[in-house]
């Protein structure tokens, strides 16, 4: 995608050409507001290249998460058709599989209060799987089919999102300072060109980075790397239809543990290669390939799905899910940098949460209702007591 300049100061800095930030310019732009982008590498050059593009409700339970992704399943939706197919839009639902009787207990709960917060949840017994997925191993005692699960190729999502919106993108730009005024507030950005870009407001969209860029800002966000691997199998036939993965990928999604947690995940793609995960570990910035976290993603997938045990994994790679350590992601305005807004901590998320982020950061900007309770996504939520104005719970 070429990069565009203008001489004219934008109304909105984001920093990050990720699927977030694309988010965020994008509805900006449809707010009328100017919108510049800075990266410091290409577009979806960070956790959005690394990441499978799931659009999910079926991982997340009740709560404010879930209203957000289902903000965004409508979003995704009425977005134009010709954007959705260029990023390769395929609404083909989920699968979430129970080895035993025990475990579709369990899912049986958690889709029962899933449906009540608006969430399609349907169960298949386990002599119905093969007509959703023929090549399924025999045994699992039954599933649960989520048809608004859906997926996209993230960074064609983040390159058409950004086109759409218009956006002056500065790539190969590293933002090293925020510039201030001297109430505090924001006034731009300097670059490691040495070049300095004006705005009243800066969104902070750098994923996995996000906590760096608030320390430059002088405020506190404790976003972490959490590390994950996917494997890309050679293209095949359709051979899985759906997104399908084992019950205790929620429970991993869930964990606040450090150490390596893996949970077979398995999707094909429109252009034939499957996609195998997934992975967590919080190991800083560390993509050092990991034999063991290869190898169990690799078992796993097999055990789904055993025909995949003879094909060939062309190429494996890493990214950087940003973590919070609620699992929520901030999003908002920062009460103690006037004209500073986060838009991170995603974790695995962030594509399927992109619309309904942007949407929230542009009303935010042009002080809209957010259409939401935006208060658990706060960014001052992590501040000492007391240091949060609102802590008590006034607006977000």
């Amino acid at each position: 995608m070429p990069t565009r300049h203008s001489s004219t100061a934008p109304d909105v800095i984001v920093v990050g050409a990720g699927m977030i930030g694309a988010a965020c310019a994008y509805y900006a732009d449809r707010a009328g507001l100017s919108v510049t982008v800075l990266d410091r590498g290409p577009v979806a050059g960070g956790t959005t290249g690394a990441g499978e593009g799931n659009l999910l409700v079926s991982d997340k339970e009740p709560g404010p998460e879930l209203e957000l992704a289902l903000l965004s399943h409508r979003l995704w939706r009425e977005l134009p058709d010709p954007l959705r197919a260029r990023a390769e839009f395929e609404p083909k639902g989920g699968l979430v599989v129970a080895s035993d009787g025990a475990g579709l207990d369990a899912l049986r709960r958690f889709a029962a209060t899933q449906r009540a917060a608006g969430v399609e949840a349907h169960e298949v017994p386990g002599d119905r799987l093969h007509d959703l997925e023929p090549h399924l191993a025999a045994g699992p005692a039954g599933a649960f089919h989520y048809p608004q699960d859906a997926q996209v190729q993230p960074a064609l999502a983040a390159a058409r999102l950004l086109r759409a919106s218009g956006a002056v993108l500065r790539l190969g730009e590293e933002v090293t300072a925020l510039l201030t005024g001297p109430d505090g507030s924001i006034r731009g950005v300097r670059t490691s060109t040495g070049a300095s870009v004006h705005a009243p407001y800066v969104v902070n969209a750098a994923g996995a980075w996000g906590g760096a860029l608030a320390r430059l800002a002088g405020t506190e966000l404790p976003v972490l790397p959490r590390r994950g691997f996917v494997l890309v199998t050679e293209p095949l036939p359709r051979l899985v239809r759906h997104k399908v993965y084992a019950a205790d990928y929620v429970a991993d999604v869930a964990s606040d543990s450090a150490a390596l947690q893996t949970s077979p995940v398995v999707e094909g793609t429109p252009a034939g290669p499957i996609l195998i995960g997934a992975s967590r570990e919080r190991v800083g910035f560390d993509r050092s390939l990991s034999t063991e976290a290869l190898g169990r993603l690799a078992a796993g997938a097999a055990r789904l799905f055993p025909v995949l045990a003879g094909v060939r994994v062309t190429r494996a790679y890493a990214g950087f899910r940003p973590y919070l350590p609620d699992h929520l992601p901030a999003i908002g305005p920062d009460a103690r940098v006037p004209g500073l807004l986060h838009a991170c901590g995603h974790e695995g998320a962030g594509i399927g949460l992109a619309p309904a982020t942007g949407l929230l950061v542009a009303r935010f900007l042009t002080g809209a209702d957010p259409g939401l309770d935006a208060r658990p996504f706060r960014p001052g939520r992590f501040a000492p007591d007391g240091a949060d104005p609102h802590r008590a719970g006034g607006p977000a």
